[in-house]
């Protein structure tokens, strides 16, 4: 039965420009449709701004009862009651909706937080000090030049420049050293890998 028929089947009596308006309303008529909204949008923002605190939050909740309001009008019953009522009802729902979706996020992003600050797995922190340990010997074993810049830039955060300015080596010295010490180490970590 169309909200048209139903409105001729159940005779109300117009008695305030607003249940004209709603009559309007629930037999289609987009221009009832906007002067529904105009009325009582700024009752239903006033509700959602009251239950979520947040106001570009509220006005999405607004605009998402309004086109369950017209979508649904079919459900509208002059006769039942008032239009605001009904539309209030729509709003409790949507506003009880948006209050689920904003609690599901904060649990995903506690979830994600909690994820994130665990404890590493356990095997991999037996790699990385096995791996600590590697390094580490095969530093040792690098000549006394290679090993200080090596570790003057890994351990000291220094760049080329200022190992040469702490170590009085020439830059070009520094350089060498450190790319031959990186080529040594490479090649006695690849083979204790295989090993």
């Amino acid at each position: 039965m169309s909200a048209l028929a139903l409105i001729e089947a159940e005779p109300v009596p117009v008695a305030h420009p607003e249940d004209e308006m709603a009559l309007r309303f629930a037999a289609g008529d987009e221009d009832g449709m906007e002067a529904v909204y105009r009325r009582w949008a700024p009752l239903v923002l006033s509700l959602a701004r009251q239950s979520l605190g947040d106001g570009s939050e509220a006005e999405d909740v607004t605009q998402t009862v309004f086109l369950a309001a017209w979508r649904g009008r079919d459900g509208y019953r002059p006769g039942r009651g008032p239009l605001p009522a009904w539309l209030v009802g729509i709003a409790r729902r949507k506003i009880a909706d948006a209050l689920s979706a904003r609690t599901r996020r904060t649990d995903v992003a506690a979830a994600a937080a909690r994820e994130s600050a665990g404890s590493p797995d356990r095997s991999y922190m037996q790699d990385a000090v096995l791996n600590r340990v590697d390094v580490t010997r095969e530093l040792r074993r690098l000549p006394e030049a290679q090993r200080r810049v090596l570790c003057l830039a890994f351990y000291g955060d220094l760049t080329q420049t200022q190992i040469a300015h702490v170590t009085g080596w020439p830059l070009g010295t520094v350089k060498s050293h450190t790319r031959r010490g990186l080529l040594r180490l490479g090649r006695s970590l690849d083979a204790g890998a295989t090993e």
